[in-house]
């Protein structure tokens, strides 16, 4: 299997006032939280907004586990609808820090390049200092969505850090990614 270098990238925001909104007053788009979100539905919305990405990490969480974390108090989940169909989604986590991190973030493949990821990533932060936080913070890295780090830069976070890692990916997955990353 061959291995690729990937560089992560950490980004926060440290202020409400530094958020650069987008808003579209667009009656088919809403963004709620989901309260009781069933683990099918959580399974779905990791599995298709993370396949392009090679999110791999919690594919093999057992039910428990995935329970586990849908009832941890800290963590809330935010569904992006589009004439009702689910676009994308949010998952914050509050630290014990005082910090919110957006621990995923993104939107299923037919979503993309509509502009939705700005206004996705906005409620998202809005929610974030809604929630009481003192700093919001993530990381993308270049398995993800060749928009996402101009975006979270262009909504006001800024990078504080960055690291290189490798990662194993099959063949037909690296050719999914080269083909992705040039089409960008």
């Amino acid at each position: 299997m061959p291995t690729i270098p990937v560089t992560r990238t950490y980004l926060e925001m440290r202020s409400p006032d530094a958020l650069r909104s987008y808003h579209a007053d667009d009656a088919h788009v809403r963004f709620e939280r989901i309260h009781a979100c069933p683990i099918s539905f959580f399974r779905y919305l990791y599995r298709e907004v993370g396949r392009p990405h090679h999110w791999v990490d919690r594919l093999a969480w057992p039910d428990e586990q995935v329970a586990a974390r849908l009832a941890d108090p800290a963590v809330s989940l935010w569904v992006m609808y589009v004439d009702g169909a689910p676009a994308g989604y949010a998952e914050l986590e509050r630290h014990a820090d005082g910090s919110t991190e957006i621990a995923y973030f993104g939107l299923l493949p037919e979503f993309t390049r509509r502009g939705l990821g700005k206004l996705m990533l906005t409620a998202t932060v809005e929610r974030a200092w809604e929630q009481g936080t003192s700093r919001v913070w993530l990381h993308t890295c270049t398995l993800d969505d060749p928009a996402a780090l101009p975006n979270y830069i262009k909504r006001g976070f800024a990078p504080y850090k960055e690291e290189v890692y490798s990662v194993e990916i099959e063949e037909p997955e690296l050719a999914a990614l080269r083909s992705a990353t040039s089409a960008a």
